[in-house]
């Protein structure tokens, strides 16, 4: 039985729905490489993030002001910015040399939370090749004083500039805390959001008792983290004409394969690829196309959105009645 396994994603043509995340193996060409040869549709590459562009201008009025009416002593007193990548520079050139080296669309990424200069980089990515961009806003509202509207408008806003600013498709990445997630979904869709990718994972930090200092914590997803997005994409699959990609969680092809029939596009994937190396990928499109064959799915888009909430036979099981249910089929050991 012959299975296609096409997708489109952000008015992308991929072949197949399986798509690496941003991390390690999406960072240099060499290893987007090694994902090509495995099948991957599409890759995401690591972020630019906000700070890297801010600390590379201030780098740049440091040079301007040196000498001129300031002591060169005094530019000393000024702190050095911990930034997480190595430039903006340095960035659209790896976009560049990931164009040239494989034939897979790349998708770059932003990440950053405040309108402002770093966006001009949308523009220079696109210009360095692109498929399409992925803006990965990545903010925490401490403030007691910003309302939840004001915080949805920050990231309605930051969609907007981004969108007037670039040609390519764009996709927003979001966390799940959100009052009315379909809310802000339709809001980012309406700002100009091509696709929405569902869910961000904020990394937790940790308290060393040691030395009592507060230490980023990096772990990898499991596999029970695949329900949150699935859950989500399968209410807003029938309310929002946009690509959905899901992430976080995806570990095999079982994953894949309920995320596509809850109404995801394409899922994507970091943590079993560095767990398992990236010819991973290959295994997980076999099996899926085996998976495919046995329940007699003859393509991926017939297979997508046949479990949301608008085709599901049981669509309150999305939904708070479904949290009833599971409490009371739980028997523990101890009972």
């Amino acid at each position: 039985m012959s299975v296609d396994l096409s997708t489109t994603y952000l008015g992308l043509t991929l072949a197949n729905p399986v798509v690496a995340s941003a991390g390690p193996l999406t960072r240099e060409a060499e290893s987007l490489k090694k994902l090509e040869a495995a099948g991957v549709g599409a890759a995401v590459m690591p972020s630019l993030f906000e700070e890297e562009v801010e600390h590379d201008e201030w780098q740049e009025h440091r040079l301007h002001v040196f000498g001129s009416d300031s002591f060169a002593e005094a530019l000393d007193y000024f702190p050095e910015h911990t930034v997480p990548g190595d430039g903006p520079q340095a960035y659209l050139q790896r976009v560049r040399e990931a164009k040239a080296a494989v034939s897979i669309p790349i998708i770059a990424s932003l990440n950053g939370t405040s309108r402002g200069g770093w966006t001009a980089y949308a523009r220079k990515i696109e210009e360095a090749g692109a498929d399409a961009l992925e803006l990965n806003v990545y903010f925490m509202a401490t403030d007691p004083n910003v309302t939840s509207a004001e915080v949805e408008s920050r990231y309605v806003e930051l969609v907007a500039e981004v969108r007037a600013t670039i040609g390519i498709p764009l996709a927003v990445k979001i966390g799940p805390y959100f009052s009315s997630l379909p809310n802000i979904a339709r809001q980012l869709v309406e700002a100009g959001a091509n696709g929405l990718v569902l869910f961000n994972r904020f990394l937790q930090p940790d308290i060393d008792l040691e030395t009592l200092s507060v230490e980023p914590r990096m772990t990898l997803s499991s596999d029970y983290e695949m329900r949150l997005p699935l859950r989500w994409i399968a209410i807003l699959r029938s309310q929002l004409a946009t690509s959905l990609a899901a992430t976080s969680g995806v570990h095999d092809a079982r994953s894949v394969a309920k995320l596509l029939l809850a109404g995801a596009d394409v899922t994507m994937t970091t943590a079993a690829l560095l767990q398992q190396g990236p010819q991973y990928a290959g295994k997980m499109i076999e099996d899926l196309r085996h998976w495919m064959v046995e329940h007699e799915y003859e393509s991926v888009q017939q297979l997508k959105g046949s479990m949301s909430t608008e085709n599901c036979p049981n669509p309150q099981a999305y939904e708070r009645a479904n949290y009833l249910r599971t409490l009371n089929s739980y028997t523990g050991s101890e009972i």
